[in-house]
């Protein structure tokens, strides 16, 4: 794991679905420098085209890596566990994105000590992502900045002190952008009602979803609180909607609620 472009060091990943993809079109931008083995029963050819492109050895020999990271379904820890157990040896970090398994489930079902476990969520796939992640004690600082690096190629990381802090993860940014693309569904609903033909409500709600959030991602030292105000007139238009919004039963307690839903079901997933 020596300096170099990009990630240095060797791994495999073990599902190459969307996300999976994602994080192995990520390592190729960012240059990962070390062999990349791919383990996916059913390549796309899209994948078959970026490893042969990359160099990367497509469901062929195994050999310990520095890194293995695990990206089936969860309900396929199991088999992937299985899967990723040739190229587990006593130096590898296991990094898991199964959504609701926890590090001991993990730990049951890989003999690596040394595990990550990750939330990413789906704007990785443009490399805008964000991921949540948690080390387990056995994790070095070295195969945590590894693993830090791998999940960076597809957007920022955060890492929390507590494991059970992934759910609240799971809960605001794994789940958040469908709740983002169901406000743009809502909003240009709503302009159909005001009298908007629906395709251009459509246009205009998408846009404006697009330009606030690379308005916020443009000015990121400055609190949405504040952007929100710099839009809004004492008396005028935004301000009479934001009446509604911050109503007592208005978004912010629907978001808290919605936040708080999602959080207790990924707590039962977790088991």
């Amino acid at each position: 794991m020596t300096d170099g472009v990009g990630p240095s060091g060797s791994v495999a990943l073990i599902g190459a679905g969307n996300m999976g993809l994602a994080l192995l079109e990520g390592w190729a931008s960012q240059e990962l420098t070390g062999p990349v083995s791919v383990v996916e029963p059913q390549p796309s050819q899209r994948l078959q085209h970026l490893c042969a492109e990359h160099g990367y050895a497509l469901n062929g020999a195994a050999a310990p890596r520095d890194a293995v990271v695990l990206a089936v379904k969860p309900q396929a820890l199991e088999s992937g566990a299985t899967a990723a157990a040739p190229f587990v040896g006593p130096a590898t970090v296991v990094v898991s994105i199964l959504a609701g398994k926890r590090i001991s489930d993990i730990a049951a079902h890989v003999s690596a000590q040394a595990i990550v476990r990750a939330m990413p969520n789906t704007p990785a796939a443009i490399g805008r992502g964000i991921t949540g992640a948690f080390a387990s004690s056995a994790t070095s600082a070295a195969q945590r900045e590894f693993a830090d690096a791998l999940l960076r190629a597809v957007g920022a990381v955060e890492w929390v002190d507590d494991e059970s802090q992934i759910d609240a993860v799971t809960a605001v940014s794994g789940s958040g952008p469908a709740y983002v693309f169901y406000f743009a569904e809502c909003l240009a609903a709503a302009g159909v009602e005001a009298g908007l033909p629906a395709a251009l409500a459509a246009r205009l709600a998408r846009a404006t979803v697009e330009g606030a959030g690379e308005l916020m991602r443009r000015q990121p030292q400055t609190n949405p609180s504040e952007l929100r105000r710099r839009v809004t007139s004492p008396g005028g238009t935004t301000a009479a909607a934001l009446e509604v919004f911050e109503a007592a039963d208005g978004l912010a307690q629907l978001l808290r609620r919605a936040v708080a839903a999602a959080k207790r079901r990924a707590e039962e997933l977790s088991g």
